[in-house]
């Protein structure tokens, strides 16, 4: 396998806006071996939401690096690995990026394709506002939040410690590769780790929410991340049906 760089840079800025979905239709939207993560009874998905600063291979100086506005729809997942082990992540259908050069080079240097898209971003004080469209249509963000220190009162989660929790162990991500039957493997390794909840005025998904693809949805909770040094690392990819020889745990 080719293996890519390590990534290094610094997460500027990272809104993570959760819906409370029906564990059947996730399951529905899911391929093998996938299958949701619930809290209180409900699938956990969600969109990322993050601006990215002095993206560099790891060894090259700060100056070099990159800076980008993207997109990730995210599906909280667990999955059985080939000695039976029950590991945890996320699915991520679709990535989103304002960056021509991760567009090019999606799959190839950056894991799993990405679609170009515009970020329209208003940050005032502890307030933010994020849309973005996809060039090519298929898919609408929208939210707009300041910052709290409480998360709702229906949230699946009984804390922001439980939430920030759950959401650490989301850091292994798997996305649909250009090979057929196999899923990219990429991990966001931070230095820290510390969640801030929003309170949301308005939020609106056009995967989640207008394309009929779920009807039970309900948004949940949103949380925020600032100034954050991270790596992105490469992980084995998964083969689906698995390889002859390898049968699938039970």
């Amino acid at each position: 396998m080719f293996s890519l760089p390590v990534v290094r840079g610094v997460i500027d800025r990272r809104i993570l806006v959760n819906f409370r979905v029906d564990p059947a239709e996730l399951q529905a939207a899911l391929p093998e071996p996938f299958r949701p993560m619930t809290v209180g009874g409900y699938g956990v998905g969600g969109i990322c939401l993050i601006r990215l600063t002095d993206v560099r291979p790891r060894g090259f100086p700060a100056y070099v690096g990159t800076k980008s506005e993207n997109a990730a729809h995210r599906i909280a997942v667990e999955w059985d690995d080939e000695d039976g082990e029950t590991k945890t992540g996320v699915y991520v259908p679709r990535r989103d990026t304002s960056s021509a050069l991760t567009t090019l080079f999606g799959g190839r240097v950056f894991s799993s394709e990405h679609h170009r898209a515009t970020f329209t971003v208003d940050e005032r004080d502890d307030r933010y506002e994020v849309t973005m469209e996809s060039d090519d249509g298929a898919a609408r963000v929208h939210v707009a939040g300041s910052v709290t220190d409480v998360l709702p009162g229906d949230s699946v989660f009984g804390s922001v410690d439980e939430a920030s929790e759950f959401f650490q162990r989301g850091s292994l991500g798997y996305s649909p590769s250009a090979a057929e039957e196999e899923y990219d493997g990429i991990e966001l390794a931070t230095f820290e780790w510390s969640v801030t909840p929003m309170a949301v005025e308005r939020v609106a998904s056009r995967y989640f929410e207008d394309d009929g693809r779920f009807s039970g949805v309900e948004f949940d909770c949103a949380l925020l991340m600032r100034d954050i040094d991270h790596e992105w690392r490469q992980r084995e990819p998964i083969c689906w049906p698995e390889p002859d020889g390898i049968e699938a745990a039970d």
